[in-house]
Formats: C-alpha cells, sequence, structure tokens
C-alpha cells in the first residue's frame, strides 16, 4: 500500500530503475563526454520542461546513448554538438516536443482563444 501512494507521488519505480542506471552510463563515459552529458542534462532539466517523466528518462537515454556511441566512434565533444551547444540542444529538445509543458500551454492558449473569439462572434450565452 506504502510503494502504491510513494509511486502515486514520485512516479514509477521503474523509471526511477531506468534513471539510476543512466547516471551510472553518464560516470562511465570519458571525462570530456561525461562533463558535456552533464551540461547538458542541466540544460534539457531546466529548459525542457519536460512534463513526462517517462519521456524524460527516455531523453536522457537518448542523449547518453549518443555520447557513449561518439566515444566510441572516437568524436569529440565539438563533433557532437557543433558551434552552438544551445542550439544543439534546443534541436534535441525538439524531438521530445510533444512532452514539453510549453507544448501544452501553446496548445491549451489556442483553444482558449478560439473559444473566446467563438463567444465574441456569436454571443455570450447562458
Amino acid at each position: 500500500m506504502a510503494a502504491r501512494w510513494i509511486e502515486a507521488v514520485t512516479g514509477p519505480w521503474s523509471q526511477k530503475r531506468r534513471y539510476w542506471r543512466y547516471k551510472a552510463r553518464r560516470r562511465a563515459l570519458p571525462a570530456h563526454h561525461r562533463t558535456a552529458v552533464e551540461g547538458l542534462d542541466r540544460y534539457v532539466m531546466v529548459a525542457g520542461g519536460i512534463a513526462d517523466g517517462g519521456v524524460l528518462v527516455q531523453m536522457l537515454e537518448d542523449l547518453v546513448d549518443l555520447f557513449e556511441q561518439s566515444a566510441a566512434d572516437g568524436l569529440s565533444v565539438a563533433d557532437v554538438v557543433g558551434e552552438d551547444p544551445v542550439e544543439f540542444a534546443e534541436t534535441f529538445l525538439a524531438s521530445y516536443d510533444e512532452a514539453r509543458w510549453v507544448t501544452h500551454e501553446r496548445r491549451r492558449l489556442g483553444e482558449t482563444i478560439a473559444r473566446a473569439t467563438s463567444i465574441e462572434q456569436h454571443g455570450a450565452r447562458g
């Protein structure tokens, strides 16, 4: 019973286990790749606004996959992120746009304005 309550508040244990595995994989990266992933991790956590924990964990796993592969291929951090790390991060985040709070709020704003326009055109009812 307590486990279900805790999961209801903090999210499923399976997501936590995946996140812990991600952190272990991140620690295993070469120092320069690890430092880059830590910075990108921080950026997507703060600026990403991912509303779904499962999507967030998947995004982080995809990020570490990318850097594990680039390290295995001998690519530098600059080879992966290019000249503009913010542009890289924003492009990466765009792949997960449907899970972002801002996407939800944009949709919600559009629906609200459409409703307001309809009321304005047809007169207030009720």
